[in-house]
């Protein structure tokens, strides 16, 4: 790799979803606020989505061969395992090519490797730990970095480490750049439905059905709809059938304007999704995804629930007939959305990437000092 002289060099590892990969976009840009001469490498697993992401904001990514164990049976995890030692081999490489000042991982199944290699290599190291309850991987790792960085005070025991950092999850910066004054078209009470990056087919599903039942109602609300990927297709006839409409989209590229279009938003509890509806101070109806791991998405959705802030239907009672309902009570109640939207603020924080970027550059001139 060739490199300019001077230049402020950082390698951000992980990924996986739009969840992981959006606070490490959001650190990478403070980065690039900090130093005239920046540059960020993401180290990826071999998903293209995680390229796709990364290549719309501007970064140079490079994928290792690695992959997650869980619920993939004893041979392929066998056949994982390994595979491990050329994951951590293709770390070294690229860690000693390109000679960064820290590693910070930022979740997903290349987090591993990259975090132990610049570790052995005595390269500063950092996770972040977005979710309430941490994976398996991140609890392993912080015995090993050289700081761990958190967005619920309810990780912390599940975690070791020299040093934690209670910071939140980083916020894509332009979700609140260049959003008009006024809401348009306010008259017309706005529902957004997201179900990640990859979407969520259980909630797909809900929406339309509690969406056909509004109608029938003599209701309208609008719909902007983020179906995944994978389920777009099947969405777009579910709605043709039901002879219902909707701003349908795979994903939606102007996160910024969906939510200021927004009055009411539904969807899963990654924790991105929950830091983006409190620092924007949306009232949110969540749906965690029930196979999360140790059910960290449930516990994300009741730190929002549990400030007033958001309700939570569990997606084994999720319904469209039961979606309908609450849709119908916040329709019929705008005072109360609004408190929720002023209780989501409270816990918001809009300074999650200022604090990781300053732990990271005191971890690192500390170390240089060793």
């Amino acid at each position: 790799m060739n490199h300019t002289a001077g230049t402020f060099r950082a390698i951000i590892a992980g990924g996986g979803t739009g969840g992981h990969l959006f606070p490490g976009i959001a650190v990478a840009r403070e980065i690039e606020k900090r130093f005239d001469h920046a540059e960020v490498l993401f180290v990826t697993g071999l998903r293209k989505m995680e390229s796709e992401i990364l290549s719309r904001y501007g970064y140079h990514t490079v994928s290792i061969r690695v992959e997650g164990i869980k619920g993939r049976g004893w041979k392929k995890g066998l056949k994982v395992i390994s595979g491990l030692p050329g994951s951590f081999l293709q770390s070294v490489s690229l860690i000693k090519a390109f000679s960064p000042v820290f590693v910070l991982g930022v979740g997903g199944y290349a987090s591993g490797p990259v975090c132990l290699a610049a570790r052995m290599m005595g390269v500063p190291t950092a996770i972040h730990e977005q979710n309430a309850v941490p994976g398996l991987a991140n609890r392993l790792l912080s015995r090993f970095v050289d700081c761990v960085f958190i967005s619920f005070p309810e990780s912390r025991p599940w975690l070791k480490g020299r040093r934690h950092v209670l910071s939140g999850t980083p916020v894509r910066e332009e979700l609140f750049s260049g959003i008009p004054a006024k809401k348009p078209d306010s008259s017309r009470f706005t529902v957004l439905v997201v179900g990640g990056s990859q979407g969520a087919m259980a909630v797909n599903r809900a929406f339309a059905e509690a969406l056909e039942i509004l109608e029938s109602e003599g209701r309208h609300p609008h719909a902007i709809h983020q179906t995944g990927e994978t389920d777009f297709a099947r969405v777009q006839e579910d709605y043709r059938k039901r002879g219902i409409r909707a701003e349908l989209h795979p994903f939606i590229r102007d996160m910024a304007a969906a939510y200021h279009r927004a009055d009411l938003v539904v969807g899963r509890a990654g924790a991105s999704t929950i830091f983006e509806l409190a620092a924007l101070g949306k009232p949110s109806v969540l749906i965690p995804y029930p196979f999360a791991t140790h059910g960290h998405q449930e516990m994300n959705a009741r730190c929002l629930v549990q400030a007033g802030a958001a309700e939570m239907i569990r997606q084994e009672e999720l319904t469209g007939e039961c979606l309908a309902k609450v849709l119908t009570e916040f329709m019929n109640n705008p005072d109360r959305l609004k408190t929720m939207g002023i209780r989501a603020l409270t816990i918001g924080r809009k300074d999650a990437a200022e604090v990781i970027v300053d732990h990271l550059l005191e971890t690192a001139l500390a170390k240089k000092r060793t």
